[in-house]
C-alpha cells in the first residue's frame, strides 16, 4: 500500500534527497568517532555564561541581532560588526547564503567530493549545480574550478579544509577563485579551519565577493549549542540579514548568544584544545599507517583513511560490533575510505586496538 502523505507534498519536497547526519546511537561504552565532535567539554567560561544568562531570565526575546556576539567575533577577526552574520549553526548560515546569492539560473560550482549538504541545498532552493572533479589525490582542483568559473556560474562553494578528506588549501588558491569570478560570490566553508589550515577571513577586506563561514561546533566544542557565523563585506552580510529576517528573526536564543560569546573570548582554552587535537591527530595517523592504512594529510579534527586489502564498509561494520563508530560514505571515489574523528587519546587507542584485532582476525 502506498504512503498517503506524498499526495499533499509540493513537487520540490517530493524530489528532495535529504542530508543524512552521522549516527547518534545510544550504545553502552561507545567510542564515538563518526561526527567530528570535539573530544573535550567546552570552556568552563561557556558554562558559567550560560548559567548567568539563565538566571537573568528567559521570559523575554533575545537580541535579534546578536549584537554582543557579533562584536566579539568582529574583534577576534579584525573586522567590523557589520561584517559579521550569526545563525543557528553554520548549516543555517550556509542555507541562507545559498538562497541569498546563488539563485541565478547558472550552475553553482563545488567539488565532486565535499560536504554532501551542498547538493541538498541546491535541490531545496532550486539552484542548478555542477560538480567539478577533485584530482587523483582527492585534492580540490583549483585550476579546474577557476577555469570553469571563468566560463560563467552562479558562484563557487568550497570547504577548506575539505570534508570528508581533511585536506586544506593555501590562501593563494582561494584568491585564484576570487579572481576567476569577480561578479559572483565565492563561499569558503571553514568548519575545520582551526585545526591547521589558514582562514580566508584575512582576505575579506580586499575581496567584496568573498564569504567565509565558520562554526563553533568543532574547535569550540559547542556542537550542542548550534552557533555559526559568516564574515564578509557589509553588502553580503546585509543580504544574509534580509533572508534571516524573512525566515526567523530570532535564530539564536539568549543562552546560545551568551555561551558563544564566552567561547570566542576564551582564547587560552581554544588554543590549548586545538593543539591537543592536532597532537592526537598526528599520533593516530602514525598508528594507522603502522596498521597498513593509507591516510590523507589532514588539517581537520578527523582523518580520512583506507586499507588497501580491506573493504571499508566491512571494516566500519566490524568496528561497530565492537562499539566503535566511524563514518563510511557510500559515494563514488570515496567508498573505500573511512572518516575517523579525533577523539580523546583513550578513544583513539581503543580504535587502534579494535582495528588491530579485526585485521588479525
Amino acid at each position: 500500500m502506498s504512503h498517503p502523505y506524498p499526495a499533499f507534498w509540493s513537487p520540490r519536497v517530493a524530489g528532495l534527497e535529504p542530508y543524512v547526519p552521522g549516527e547518534q546511537p545510544r550504545i553502552a561504552n561507545l567510542v564515538k568517532l563518526n561526527t567530528n565532535e570535539h573530544p573535550s567539554p567546552p570552556s568552563p567560561r561557556v558554562i558559567a555564561a550560560i548559567a548567568e544568562a539563565a538566571r537573568e531570565g528567559l521570559q523575554r526575546y533575545p537580541d535579534p541581532e546578536s549584537t554582543s556576539l557579533r562584536e566579539a567575533i568582529a574583534r577576534r577577526h579584525g573586522l567590523q560588526p557589520g561584517q559579521v552574520f550569526v545563525g543557528n549553526g553554520s548549516d543555517e548560515v550556509l542555507s541562507h547564503a545559498f538562497l541569498a546569492f546563488f539563485q541565478r539560473g547558472e550552475p553553482l560550482l563545488f567539488p565532486d567530493v565535499t560536504y554532501s549538504f551542498y547538493r541538498v541545498w541546491t535541490q531545496l532552493h532550486g539552484i542548478e549545480a555542477e560538480a567539478v572533479s577533485v584530482d587523483e589525490a582527492l585534492r580540490i582542483d583549483i585550476d579546474a574550478l577557476a577555469l570553469r568559473a571563468e566560463q560563467g556560474c552562479a558562484g563557487v562553494v568550497i570547504a577548506n579544509p575539505n570534508a570528508p578528506t581533511g585536506q586544506g588549501l593555501p590562501l593563494d588558491a582561494i584568491e585564484q577563485l576570487l579572481r576567476a569570478c569577480p561578479t559572483r560570490v565565492v563561499l569558503v566553508d571553514e568548519a575545520y579551519v582551526d585545526f591547521g589550515a589558514r582562514s580566508a577571513a584575512a582576505l575579506v577586506e580586499a575581496h567584496p565577493n568573498l564569504l567565509v563561514v565558520q562554526t563553533l561546533s568543532k574547535s569550540r566544542a559547542l556542537a550542542g549549542l548550534r552557533v555559526g557565523f559568516a564574515l564578509g563585506q557589509a553588502p553580503l552580510i546585509e543580504a544574509l540579514a534580509r533572508i534571516k529576517n524573512s525566515f526567523n528573526s530570532y535564530p539564536l536564543d539568549r543562552l546560545a548568544q551568551a555561551g558563544a560569546q564566552a567561547a570566542i573570548e576564551d582564547e587560552e582554552w581554544f588554543s590549548a584544545q586545538c593543539r591537543a587535537v592536532i597532537d592526537t591527530r598526528e599520533g593516530l595517523t602514525l598508528q594507522l599507517e603502522d596498521l597498513g592504512f593509507d591516510v590523507l594529510p589532514s588539517q581537520a579534527n578527523f582523518v580520512f583513511a583506507r586499507h588497501p586489502q580491506r573493504d571499508a564498509a566491512t571494516l566500519a561494520a566490524a568496528l561497530r560490533e565492537r562499539a566503535v563508530l566511524v563514518r563510511h560514505f557510500r559515494q563514488p571515489r570515496i567508498d573505500q575510505w573511512l572518516r575517523i574523528s579525533i577523539g580523546t587519546r583513550a578513544q583513539c587507542s581503543a580504535l587502534v586496538e579494535a582495528l588491530q584485532a579485526i585485521l588479525e582476525g
